[in-house]
């Protein structure tokens, strides 16, 4: 059991062998990418609550007339768009569609491939509804709000980002008051054309950043260790933050409620603290601490960025994350086998040697396991076995 865990780690790495990506997406991993991205946003009005708005937007819905699609509930006005002028239309239509058949729900993004007159013809397309706050007058009212729409990548690429899109979309919200959009130059168009940069290339900057040392930040992040940046600037501090947090496996493990209370008495160990001192380049490290398995995967993620695909690197972070999860839950299994049997706990020892994570893979095993007596026990043996191991290659 454990012969074919160990064997399939260079499977996990070897992210261009894997079917996650279409083949003409992994076609262009050997050479660095130039990936053009694109914005719309447009305005969103039902018949019903049009009316009620006719005063106040009619002269602004004259001088749009143009960029206006409309259906027999509701119409869709372009506001801004960074698309070229023959695709805009392309996209407007095909986001009519998807209202009309109910597609869109409000604050949910949706991701698809969509066909527009642009470089790359076929490109992934996240689109949000961000519906106005209706009227306590009127409740059952048809909303107003806007639709906003990210291009660029592939609807894969863009899938594996969903969550950092639907957060980016919804810091528009307040934004977003009036149906003419006074603040369009100085909020609305720089916030939206900063989508790709700020959703998506975060993983990119930090592996940039760190370089070699990025075991540390991915045994830090399986170790619910807290990483502290000094001596940078806010964006900085930002983007190792959520690279911590995209690398952990919270959420992912059936282990969230004991896993917050580790993290919580880790944190409050500050002589445990990863620190990343940013005043020299390359940053200093302090309080490090890795294991074989860690460092076996930074070069894939070097390798990632040397390529410049984001998408790329997120799928090699949700692969660290998949394997980890793997070794963990063979690792648990094989604790209640060693209950009853001595060769399930020889197995277990074996697998932990073998594996490189086994100081990780224990420290969730006995915080997941901290009130059943037995199961402590076996976990204490095997972080003698280890301890020992380590000792003799010392």
């Amino acid at each position: 059991m454990f012969t074919s865990q160990t064997s399939s780690f260079q499977d996990s790495i070897d992210v261009e062998e894997r079917d996650d990506f279409d083949s003409e997406d992994i076609a262009s991993y050997n050479q660095k990418i130039q990936l053009n991205c694109y914005y719309t946003i447009y305005l969103y009005q039902g018949t019903r609550s049009e009316a009620s708005g006719e005063s106040a937007s009619s002269s602004w819905n004259q001088r749009r007339a143009d960029s206006t699609t409309s259906q027999e509930d509701f119409s869709l006005t372009l506001v801004d768009s960074s698309l070229p002028a023959e695709a805009e239309p392309e996209l407007r239509s095909y986001i009519s569609r998807r209202l009309s058949k109910g597609a869109l729900l409000g604050g949910m993004g949706n991701i698809a491939t969509v066909e527009l007159s642009v470089p790359e013809q076929a490109v992934g397309c996240y689109c949000c509804l961000l519906e106005q706050e209706r009227s306590p007058d009127q409740p059952d009212a048809d909303g107003n709000g806007y639709v906003i729409c990210f291009m660029g990548g592939s609807e894969k690429g863009l899938n594996l980002f969903r969550l950092e899109l639907d957060k980016y979309v919804q810091g528009l919200q307040s934004s977003l008051q009036t149906p003419e959009l006074q603040n369009l130059e100085t909020e609305v168009r720089p916030y939206l054309s900063r989508w790709y940069e700020e959703s998506v290339m975060h993983i990119h900057r930090v592996v940039l950043l760190v370089q070699g040392s990025l075991s540390f930040l991915l045994y830090a992040a399986l170790s619910h260790i807290l990483v502290e940046v000094v001596n940078s600037d806010e964006k900085t501090k930002a983007d190792v933050a959520r690279f911590v947090k995209a690398a952990s496996l919270q959420g992912l493990s059936q282990q969230d409620t004991t896993t917050a209370s580790l993290c919580k008495a880790m944190s409050e160990d500050t002589n445990t603290n990863l620190i990343i001192d940013c005043s020299t380049s390359p940053p200093t490290f302090s309080n490090t601490v890795s294991n074989r398995f860690c460092d076996d995967w930074v070069q894939a993620f070097l390798n990632g960025a040397e390529r410049c695909n984001p998408f790329l690197l997120r799928q090699i972070l949700e692969n660290f994350k998949l394997k980890a999860i793997q070794d963990m839950n063979s690792l648990k299994r094989s604790v209640r086998q060693a209950e009853m049997s001595h060769y399930a706990l020889f197995r277990c020892c074996q697998f932990l040697q073998g594996c490189g994570n086994g100081d990780v893979l224990l420290q969730n095993a006995r915080n997941e396991h901290s009130d059943l007596p037995e199961a402590c026990s076996i976990i204490t043996v095997l972080e003698e076995f280890l301890r020992d191991q380590s000792q003799a290659k010392a």
